[in-house]
C-alpha cells in the first residue's frame, strides 16, 4: 500500500492530466448532437463529386424554409378573422328602448294606433341594427377582408363588414328610419331615447382568431412527396441544385434527426469519442513537444481544456436554441484569450482544434469551419499588445470585415449571385464582434480564477508607482535606477526579436528586489564611501550577494507578485559565479575554492524574455565599471559578457537562436553608446 501511495504521490501530474483528459472527452462527447452525420458533403451550385447516389431509405422530401415561410404568409394572410357578437347587450337595449318608449307615449295625446305605429317603428330600428351588430369603435381597425367570420352563441356566420353598424353611422341612420321633418316632439323624444340606448355589441375575438390561426399553421406539411428506396437521387459530376438540392438536405436531415437506437447507441457514442479524444490529445502533444512548460503545469492545462470545452458549451446551447444565431457567439475570443496568456501559436492550434470539434454541432459546417478559422488567423495576426485598447477595437473591426467579407463570398457562389444575401447574417457578425469586447473582462476573471497574468496585468505591475517598486526606490534608490535601465535595454532588445516586450520590461524593474532588504551591501546604494564588505569574508559577501534571489523570491510571494515575474527573479544570474568574492577567495586561500559556495542557485534562463534579462543585467552593471566610455569599450564588453553566458551553458535551456543573439547583442552596443554619449565642454 505504501508503494502505491508513493508512485501515486510521484505521477499525481501524470494521473491528473490523465482524469482531466477523460473528463473533458466524456463531457465534450455528451455535448454532442445526438444523432447521425450524412457522410458526404455538398454545396449548392457545386458538382457532386461522388459517385451517383441511391436512396438508402423510403424518405420524404422537406420543404425549404423559403416555401414554408411563403406557406405560412398565405395561411395568415386568407386566415379568417372572428368577431363576437354579444347576445346579452342586444336584448338588453331592445328592453331599455321599449319600456322608455312606452313611457313617452304614454303621457301623450296621440291615437293608440299613431303610438302602435311609433312602438313597432322603434322596435324595427333596433331590430335592424342589432341583426348583424352594432361594432366596437376599438375593433373597426381589425378588419382587412371583404368577408369576416361572427361568432353568435355555438353558431359561426360569415358576413360582409358593411352590415355591421359601426358608432358613425348610428345618427345618420336614426334620421333616415324616422323619415320625415320637422319632428313631433314624441319622435324626437324617442329618436333621443334609441340613440342613448344602442351600445355596441360585437368585438374583435383576439384569442379564437389566433387560436385558428395557429390550427392552420399546425396542418402545415413540411414535405411535399416521397423519395423511395434505391431510387436515383443524383448522378456524379451533376450540379447540386434545385430539387436535387432539396433532395439532398432531406436525406441529411433524415441522418442527423434520426434518435440513437439501442442498436447503434454504443458505436456513434463510441465514433465521437475516438474524434474527440484524438483532438484533445494532438493538443496535449504539441504541448509537451514544443510548450513543455505548459504541459507541466496542470492549472494551465486545465484552463487549457476548460476553455475549449466551455466554447463548445456555448455552440451547442445556441445551436438549441436557434442554429440560425451561430455566428453571433465569439468564438475568436479563444484565441484572443490563449494569446494575451501564452503565446499566438498555441492560441491558433487550440483554436483550430476547437472549430474542427464545433463541425460536429453546427449546421453548414465547411462554411463554419472556413470562416471561423479565416477569422482565427486574423485575429492572431492583427492582435499585439491587447493592453492597448485602441488596438483591440481596430482588430474587432478588421475580424468583422473578414466574417463579412468571407461570408459574401460563400453566398455567391452558392447562389450565383449577390442578390438573395441573407443581411441579418451580417448583423450577426456585427453583434459577434461587439461580444468580442468582452475578452478584456473575461482575461480579468481568469486571471483571479486560474492565477495566470496578461499583459493588462503587466502594464499595471510596471507601474513604478506600485507598493513594490515605490519601495525599492526608497530603500534601495540605485538599485532601482539600474533596474530602469536595465528594463529599458530589454524592452529595445525585446522588440527587436519579437519577444514579449511587456513581460521582459516588467520582469526587469522586479528582478533586483531582493536587494532592499540588505541595500548597502550593494555597490550602487553606496554612497557614503563606506563599503561593509570590508568586514566580511569573501565568503560571507558572497552569501549575501546570492541571498538577493532567494530574499527576492519570497517578498514577491509576500507580495502577490505572479510566478511569471518571479522567474526573471530567480533566472537572472542563472548559475553563473559571484565572480569578484569567488577570485578575492582565491587570492587569500592561494588554492582550490569550492565553487557552489560561490555558485548562483539558478534555474539558468527558459526563455526568450529571461534570457534577454540576463544580458541587459550584466552588460548594464558592468558598464558601470567603464573608466573611459568609448564605441569600442561598450562593444568588447558586451560581446565578452554575452560570449561568457553563452559558454557558460546560460542559454542551453531557452528557445532563442544565434541569430537573435546577435541582434541583441547590437542592440545593446547601440543603447549602451547613447546611453554614455559624451557632450561638448560648455563654455564658462
Amino acid at each position: 500500500m505504501k508503494k502505491f501511495i508513493n508512485k501515486f504521490l510521484i505521477n499525481h501530474s501524470l494521473i491528473y492530466k490523465l482524469f482531466l483528459y477523460v473528463i473533458t472527452v466524456v463531457l465534450v462527447t455528451y455535448l454532442f448532437p445526438k444523432g447521425g452525420q450524412f457522410k458526404y458533403e455538398f454545396q449548392k451550385g457545386k458538382p457532386w463529386q461522388y459517385d451517383n447516389y441511391y436512396a438508402p431509405f423510403d424518405f420524404a422530401i422537406q420543404k425549404t424554409t423559403d416555401e414554408i415561410e411563403v406557406e405560412k404568409q398565405q395561411i395568415s394572410k386568407s386566415s379568417k378573422q372572428f368577431f363576437r357578437y354579444n347576445e346579452e347587450i342586444a336584448l338588453n337595449v331592445k328592453e331599455t328602448v321599449s319600456e322608455k318608449v312606452t313611457a313617452i307615449l304614454s303621457n301623450g295625446v296621440l291615437s293608440n294606433k299613431l303610438k302602435s305605429d311609433l312602438e313597432e317603428k322603434a322596435s324595427n330600428i333596433v331590430q335592424t341594427i342589432y341583426e348583424f351588430g352594432y361594432l366596437e369603435p376599438a375593433s373597426e381597425q381589425k378588419i382587412q377582408d371583404n368577408s369576416i367570420a361572427v361568432l353568435q352563441g355555438n353558431k359561426i356566420q360569415e358576413i360582409q363588414p358593411t352590415k355591421l353598424f359601426k358608432s358613425s353611422q348610428i345618427l345618420t341612420f336614426l334620421n333616415a328610419e324616422i323619415g320625415k321633418q320637422p319632428l313631433t316632439q314624441e319622435e324626437n323624444a324617442i329618436l333621443n331615447v334609441i340613440y342613448e340606448a344602442v351600445k355596441p355589441n360585437v368585438g374583435f375575438d383576439e384569442n379564437f382568431t389566433q387560436k385558428v390561426l395557429q390550427e392552420n399553421l399546425n396542418r402545415i406539411s413540411y414535405t411535399k412527396g416521397m423519395v423511395a428506396e434505391k431510387e436515383r437521387i443524383i448522378f456524379k459530376g451533376d450540379i447540386v441544385e434545385g430539387e436535387k438540392f432539396n433532395i439532398l438536405n432531406s436525406i441529411k436531415n433524415e441522418f442527423e434527426s434520426q434518435v440513437w437506437s439501442k442498436s447503434n447507441y454504443y458505436w456513434i457514442v463510441a465514433g465521437y469519442a475516438i474524434l474527440v479524444a484524438l483532438a484533445f490529445l494532438m493538443l496535449l502533444l504539441f504541448l509537451r513537444k514544443y510548450r513543455l512548460d505548459i504541459f507541466e503545469n496542470t492549472t494551465k492545462v486545465t484552463f487549457l481544456f476548460f476553455n475549449i470545452t466551455l466554447v463548445v458549451l456555448l455552440l451547442t446551447i445556441i445551436v438549441k436554441y436557434d442554429a440560425k444565431y451561430v455566428y453571433v457567439a465569439p468564438i475568436v475570443i479563444l484565441p484572443l484569450v490563449l494569446k494575451a496568456f501564452f503565446d499566438a501559436r498555441l492560441g491558433l492550434i487550440t483554436h483550430v482544434l476547437t472549430v474542427l470539434l464545433l463541425g460536429f454541432i453546427v449546421p453548414n459546417s465547411f462554411q463554419f469551419i472556413f470562416l471561423q478559422i479565416i477569422a482565427g488567423i486574423v485575429t492572431i495576426l492583427t492582435i499585439s499588445e491587447l493592453y492597448k485598447r485602441a488596438n483591440l477595437f481596430i482588430s474587432v473591426l478588421q475580424i468583422t470585415f473578414v466574417y463579412c467579407l468571407t461570408y459574401f463570398a460563400f453566398s455567391i457562389i452558392q447562389e450565383g449571385n449577390a442578390q438573395n444575401l441573407d443581411w441579418e447574417i451580417f448583423i450577426h457578425f456585427a453583434l459577434n464582434g461587439a461580444a468580442t469586447l468582452f475578452v478584456l473582462p473575461l482575461i480579468y476573471i481568469f486571471e483571479k480564477l486560474f492565477g495566470l497574468i496578461s499583459d493588462e496585468s503587466l502594464k499595471e505591475l510596471s507601474n513604478t508607482n506600485s507598493k513594490l517598486l515605490r519601495a525599492l526606490a526608497e530603500n534601495a534608490p540605485g538599485t532601482f535606477q539600474h533596474s530602469l535601465q536595465v528594463a529599458n535595454l530589454a524592452e529595445a532588445a525585446a522588440n527587436e526579436i519579437h519577444a514579449n516586450s511587456m513581460l521582459v520590461r516588467t520582469g526587469a524593474l522586479y528582478h533586483d528586489i531582493g536587494k532592499m532588504l540588505n541595500p548597502m551591501y550593494f555597490t550602487e546604494n553606496q554612497s557614503t564611501g563606506v563599503n561593509p564588505h570590508d568586514e566580511l569574508t569573501p565568503k560571507d559577501s558572497s552569501q549575501i550577494i546570492i541571498n538577493h534571489i532567494i530574499n527576492g523570491v519570497e517578498l514577491a510571494k509576500r507580495n502577490h507578485i505572479p510566478d511569471r515575474i518571479i522567474d526573471f527573479i530567480r533566472t537572472h544570474h542563472g548559475t553563473s559565479l559571484v565572480y569578484y568574492f569567488y577570485k578575492k577567495e582565491e587570492e587569500i586561500s592561494g588554492g582550490a575554492v569550492d565553487e557552489s559556495l560561490f555558485q548562483y542557485p539558478g534555474p539558468i534562463p527558459f526563455s526568450k524574455e529571461t534570457a534577454i534579462l540576463m544580458m541587459c543585467d550584466a552588460v548594464e552593471a558592468a558598464s558601470k565599471s567603464i573608466k573611459e566610455p568609448s564605441g569600442k569599450a561598450f562593444d568588447n564588453l558586451v560581446e565578452k559578457i554575452v560570449n561568457k553566458q553563452m559558454e557558460d551553458g546560460q542559454f542551453m535551456n531557452a528557445d532563442i537562436t544565434f541569430k537573435e543573439l546577435q541582434t541583441i547583442k547590437k542592440v545593446l552596443k547601440k543603447k549602451l553608446k547613447n546611453i554614455y554619449h559624451l557632450r561638448i565642454e560648455y563654455p564658462e
